[in-house]
């Protein structure tokens, strides 16, 4: 394990993500535009792709973090029967939820380093909708573009707010810290599809500043201490596929779960491959 790892373990991890939040919402424009500019640089962010390609058009980071993409940047796979890609990034891990001695579903993080859906959801009876079903998560880096889209069209049933840390997300805590997306604090969406069940996992990260949804706002920060669950059931909030969904306020990474027997990965998707946002996730067996 790497002394950068070992250290988040005893890092104040809210107190600096409360500290990058206020560099990220200032509007001091050299502020702005060196942390705008050390960004761009030190990670090659290509600014061609968004609606404003002009630095100095973003009146803060977090502005310029969560930037629009021109239209047409991201096209969705013209294959009715896919899911698509929720966001630009890296596949971390990609595949089969597996099922314990006790049958409950399992999801690999790194060699070594697994967690169970009951963990990952904070709820044990959500969980089981997707036991021996197949999960993707995909890291976005400081780089990509940090809105997430909806693999496919889905009714809105529940969102759940579940505390914890704010573990790095990058691949060296992936490989030492153990249930680390299980671990860090989280926003679950529970959507019903017509297929059948989808959870979306919004997983936070150091000096993330916040996650939001296109339906209730900002949901992180307040950091929480405890389970919070907002029930959608009678509001009709219904997201289209490929429609912009919610937002990471600084990089972090989604978790896609999908139940048994419905569907399956496209080829080619693995560990560390690169993937582009509406490119195909997964086709439906039916």
């Amino acid at each position: 394990m790497s002394l950068t790892t070992r250290l988040t373990y005893v890092l104040p991890h809210r107190l600096l993500s409360s500290m990058a939040r206020r560099l990220a919402y200032s509007d001091n424009p050299r502020l702005r535009a060196w942390l705008i500019d050390t960004v761009t640089q030190r990670f090659g962010v290509d600014l061609s792709e968004a609606a404003k390609s002009d630095p100095a058009d973003y009146p803060t980071f977090n502005a310029f973090f969560t930037r629009a993409l021109k239209p047409g940047a991201r096209v969705a796979d013209p294959d009715p029967r896919v899911l698509v890609m929720p966001a630009d990034g890296r596949v971390s891990q990609c595949g089969a939820i597996t099922a314990d001695a006790d049958g409950s579903g399992r999801i690999f993080q790194a060699k070594g380093q697994s967690f169970t859906t009951a963990e990952l959801l904070g709820d044990a009876d959500a969980a089981r909708a997707f036991d021996k079903g197949i999960f993707a998560t995909v890291y976005l880096s400081p780089r990509d573009y940090h809105r997430v889209h909806m693999p496919w069209t889905g009714r809105l049933r529940e969102t759940v707010h579940v505390p914890g840390r704010l573990f790095s997300v990058g691949p060296a805590a992936v490989q030492h810290v153990p249930r680390l997306f299980a671990r860090n604090e989280r926003l679950v969406c529970h959507f019903d599809t017509d297929f059948g069940p989808m959870a979306v996992v919004m997983v936070g990260a150091l000096l993330v500043s916040g996650v939001e949804t296109v339906w209730s706002g900002e949901e992180i920060p307040a950091y929480g201490t405890t389970t919070t669950v907002k029930d959608y059931r009678g509001e009709d909030i219904t997201v289209e596929r490929f429609e912009e969904m919610a937002r990471f306020n600084y990089g972090s990474t989604v978790i896609v779960l999908l139940p048994a027997g419905v569907a399956d990965l496209a080829p080619g998707l693995g560990p560390e491959a690169p993937v582009k946002l509406g490119q195909a996730l997964a086709t439906l067996r039916r």
